[in-house]
């Protein structure tokens, strides 16, 4: 059971393009403690993300891009649509999800609500799904918009309610998105903790990951939540 609203966030159907990178490729900048590897934590990472995003929407609705094995065998059993990445790098990977959720969108039987196109980042360990249906209501009411992530530099979604939005994801992203979306600075703390580096993963820890991310790290003696330590003592 996804669990997904009965409504549509905004009143509009939502296409969401969610790219999972390789995980033997994934988090360079993310060197775990021993035992844990890098490509188990950026796993149990996507499948965190993936599995907050089915809850928040249909998922028939989201369509994950991806040619880490792992990563698409949780989004077909989630019920997502998942299509191979073309080894371009994030932002082809992105433009290939997106004409997949055209395609799908434009087969799918007739609906009254507006169509909406996303795109989330996959490695959101402490994302909650409410999280992201509050920020696509906040969303629809733009023609097109952008939610940096904790930074304030990179993107964490991008959205438009006219047409598939071109993605320009990269170092600084947030600032080349916004010169055609607005730019909404959303108080959803999940949504917007990205994880690249150690300390990112300690801010997530301490909002609250994951069961897949907490259970990869509880070995090491890392505890996730407000109320525990973000790391061993």
């Amino acid at each position: 059971m996804t669990g997904a609203p009965q409504a549509q966030p905004g009143d509009v159907r939502w296409s969401l393009v969610v790219p999972v990178q390789d995980a033997s490729r994934a988090k360079s900048r993310l060197e775990p403690p021993r035992p844990l590897t890098r490509p188990d934590l950026a796993r149990a990472v996507a499948r965190d993300t993936l599995e907050q995003v089915c809850r928040a929407l249909p998922p028939g609705q989201v369509t994950v891009v991806t040619s880490d094995p792992a990563a698409s065998r949780v989004a077909l059993d989630l019920g997502a649509r998942v299509v191979s990445d073309p080894g371009r790098g994030l932002n082809a990977a992105i433009r290939a999800g997106l004409t997949a959720a055209r395609a799908a969108a434009e087969a799918s039987a007739p609906i009254q609500l507006p169509v909406g196109w996303a795109v989330l980042l996959g490695d959101l360990p402490a994302l909650k799904a409410h999280e992201l249906v509050v920020a696509l209501a906040a969303c629809a009411t733009h023609a097109a918009a952008v939610v940096p992530d904790a930074d304030g530099t990179g993107t964490v979604l991008l959205t438009s309610t006219t047409k598939p939005p071109e993605p320009q994801f990269g170092p600084g992203s947030a600032a080349r998105h916004q010169q055609l979306a607005a730019r909404l600075e959303l108080d959803l703390l999940g949504l917007r903790r990205d994880v690249d580096t150690a300390t990112d993963l300690a801010s997530a820890l301490e909002l609250g990951v994951g069961r897949h991310t907490a259970r990869a790290l509880a070995p090491l003696g890392w505890a996730s939540g407000p109320d525990q330590p973000s790391c061993p003592h």
